[in-house]
């Protein structure tokens, strides 16, 4: 995959099938709008992705918007995907600025190339979000350029959204995401070096901290899987941060994800891995001693086995 980000001044060459959008969480109407241009790439095109760096949400709001995933994981998702272009358009004062007409003639058609364009049918472009599904279609067929706006997909009667999947991950309703995802809601991150209280309790860890701008479901335990490779081991995941234990500096504890990762003993620290929630268990707990902690950690390890059927 190509990647062009932090700058305006490109042109991609090779026409391309584009798919725009914020692509917060790539849920199932994301990706039914990117089955769009796999389809298009039949007739010869690239695929390609059209979005912003910062999002406008964060861009007229500031670093407390939290999104469903970071720019890091969007990219490898993309990459997974075979996106052949993936373009982060920064999003500034000038940028927001844009014509509806100049977005989809400079934007799209001019430096993307477009020749095909998916997108969602509340699309919203230019100046003030100006431009619509319908002005899209009139602009890009004036160059020929065919386009396919795809409807919203339902579930339990409501329209699925980056906001339905956001609010759903923070009241901890991890089998419905998992839905409205197509695949468990994930939070990604090198592996660090804890405070090692798992590995005196027979029970060692690994942890992660996720980036500040990652939307989190609340505190407390899950049963997840965890990536690191090619592989993939079933867990049990806490999120919080640890009450139980103080910090090694007697500092408040980072967020932290830390997981217990069933028949796996290797080391490794510093390593990339994602770590998958499927079940929120209970809520995160201070416990009056290491040894009422780990029984706990105990009996969520065995309701963990029993969820999975392991």
């Amino acid at each position: 995959m190509k990647l062009i980000s932090g700058t305006t001044d490109f042109k991609i060459e090779e026409g391309c099938a584009v798919a725009i959008g914020k692509f917060d969480g790539i849920h199932r109407g994301h990706k039914r709008l990117l089955r769009e241009i796999f389809e298009a790439k039949k007739l010869g095109l690239k695929t390609a992705v059209f979005t912003f760096d910062p999002s406008p949400a964060v861009f007229f709001q500031g670093d407390d918007v939290k999104e469903l995933m970071t720019r890091e994981e969007k990219r490898i998702a993309f990459e997974e995907m075979g996106i052949d272009y993936l373009v982060e358009y920064p999003f500034c004062k000038e940028t927001a600025a844009v014509t509806p007409e100049d977005y989809v003639n400079q934007f799209l058609l001019d430096k993307m190339n477009a020749k095909f364009i998916a997108a969602g049918e509340d699309v919203s472009f230019g100046n003030r979000g100006a431009g619509n599904a319908e002005l899209l279609y009139q602009l890009a067929k004036k160059r020929g350029v065919q386009v396919r706006i795809i409807s919203k997909l339902c579930h339990n009667g409501r329209d699925i959204s980056s906001t339905y999947v956001r609010t759903e991950v923070e009241n901890g309703n991890m089998e419905l995401v998992t839905k409205l995802l197509d695949e468990p809601f994930f939070i990604s991150g090198r592996v660090e070096r804890g405070n090692r209280i798992g590995r005196t309790l027979g029970m060692p860890t690994v942890n992660i901290h996720p980036q500040p701008q990652k939307i989190m479901p609340p505190d407390g335990v899950y049963f997840s899987t965890v990536t690191y490779g090619q592989q993939t081991f079933y867990g049990v995941t806490n999120i919080g941060y640890k009450p139980t234990v103080e910090s090694p500096d007697g500092k408040t504890n980072r967020l932290g994800v830390e997981t217990y990762i069933y028949d796996f003993h290797e080391d490794i620290y510093d390593k990339d891995i994602i770590v998958h929630l499927h079940h929120y268990e209970r809520g995160e707990m201070k416990f009056a001693d290491l040894d009422e902690l780990k029984s706990a950690i105990g009996a969520d390890v065995a309701k963990g086995k029993a969820y999975f059927g392991i």
